[in-house]
């Protein structure tokens, strides 16, 4: 079974890639994507560890990009993580993720909580600083009960802690992607706040970028949702891809190989001729 979707501790996952990689072989999976946002720091160790325990290791990546007024989220797999396009790409988005991190922090310092980008950091363990470890610093702090109760209060769309923030466009995103050797997926696209139409409209783009695949099936989803995304792929000339979006063992609509097949009617995107582990 192909998971081409997860995430580690390196971005804003909660296992170590070995962790993530023994969890992957418990669960049916013979090859994993490792794709943490914006960081590729864990995908050497997970292809160690991989290789141990006899599971195959797809080199990934998820990069942040921007559609419109929305950010929009395209993996990137079977990339080569020593190419120097890429590298730069990656030094790039930390930069913004760092400059993000910093206002988020100032907003929460205005509404009388301070030493959040600190306590993130703290949460973060050293990998890539995101929303998340705010969220959980929020949790940590006693302001919220949760990290849901976090985004519904202080970090969500229009609250807050929401700091809006311009990332690179889809062409370029879906460049680094190729210059790295790799295909570019757009993620998820079920899970951005559109209407069917404008889900339609920018999967269309996508695919007149260069985009090489759609991600019909994102963990667990309702009925139709894969047959109707398998649908809109085939019409607009991409692959399939599919994944868990694991972050961590307590979300089971998101774990590993927890996820149905991908409709008869969709080319496998690692069916694609430049699809390599």
């Amino acid at each position: 079974m192909y998971d081409l979707h997860s995430h580690s501790h390196c971005s804003d996952g909660i296992l170590s890639p070995e962790a993530l990689m023994s969890r992957a072989r418990d669960q049916g999976v013979s090859a994993l994507a490792l794709t943490d946002h914006d960081t590729v720091e864990g995908v050497s160790r997970a292809r160690a560890a991989a290789a141990d325990i006899g599971l195959t290791l797809i080199p990934g990546i998820e990069f942040s990009s921007q559609w419109g007024k929305g950010g929009v989220h395209i993996v990137g797999l079977g990339i080569d993580i020593e190419s120097p396009a890429l590298q730069a790409a990656i030094r790039a988005q930390q930069g913004a993720r760092a400059s993000r991190a910093e206002a988020i922090a100032e907003r929460l310092e205005q509404l009388g909580i301070p030493g959040a980008l600190a306590g993130a950091r703290r949460e973060s363990g050293g990998g890539q600083l995101g929303r998340p470890h705010f969220a959980q610093f929020l949790v940590a702090q006693g302001k919220v009960k949760d990290v849901g109760a976090a985004f519904k209060k202080y970090l969500g769309a229009g609250k807050p802690a929401d700091v809006k923030f311009q990332w690179p466009g889809m062409e370029q995103v879906i460049g680094w992607i190729h210059q790295a050797g790799g295909l570019a997926v757009l993620a998820h696209p079920k899970k951005y706040p559109l209407t069917r139409t404008k889900m339609c409209a920018l999967i269309s783009d996508f695919a007149d970028l260069g985009g090489d695949a759609l991600e019909v099936v994102s963990g667990q989803q309702p009925s139709g949702v894969a047959d109707d995304l398998a649908r809109i792929a085939e019409r607009e000339g991409l692959a399939a891809s599919c994944g868990s979006d694991f972050h961590r063992p307590d979300a089971p609509w998101q774990e590993l190989g927890n996820f149905g097949p991908l409709p008869e009617r969709c080319r496998p995107v690692w069916e694609l001729p430049g699809f390599a582990p």
